[in-house]
């Protein structure tokens, strides 16, 4: 199944783009895209090869959605996308997908964060659908334009 891909750049150096990507998720992850939503209080990827991709909302509710496969700061991170096609979480990170995103300076003191999420058949049934439907949303575009703005 082809991944999906979006692009973005920001005027920031690679090291304050991984950070804000990251540990900084917070400030710019769609509330909408959680299941705490309004009352989302922390989201994150903590920077280090096995680090959780979490978020916590009221009373302690604490999900992790991921974990950190590979940590390159501050130009690669690649974690497991183990949010099932249901939308429920998916334990199992055989069955999870995965995102990496990749952060190049460039020339004009800014950074081209380049992302893909891949491996989709590994969801398993109702995979394609769920590819598709995350495609016809825009989800990944809306995120990254999130990020931008977050990063100006």
């Amino acid at each position: 199944m082809e991944p999906l891909e979006a692009r973005v750049t920001v005027d920031v150096a690679p090291e304050r783009a991984f950070e804000l990507f990251t540990v900084g998720m917070g400030k710019w992850w769609p509330r909408e895209f959680s299941w705490s939503g309004d009352r989302l209080e922390e989201i994150g990827i903590e920077a280090c090869e096995g680090g959780f991709a979490y978020e916590r909302g009221p009373h302690g509710f604490t999900l992790h959605w991921g974990r950190v496969l590979t940590c390159e700061v501050p130009q690669r991170i690649v974690f497991t996308w183990q949010i099932a096609a249901d939308r429920t979480p998916q334990p199992d990170p055989d069955r999870a997908s995965e995102v990496e995103v990749v952060f190049t300076g460039s020339t004009d003191d800014g950074t081209d964060v380049a992302l893909e999420h891949r491996g989709w058949e590994r969801h398993g049934e109702g995979a394609r659908e769920y590819r598709d439907a995350f495609e016809a949303a825009g989800a990944w575009p809306q995120a990254l334009e999130s990020f931008a703005a977050a990063a100006r």
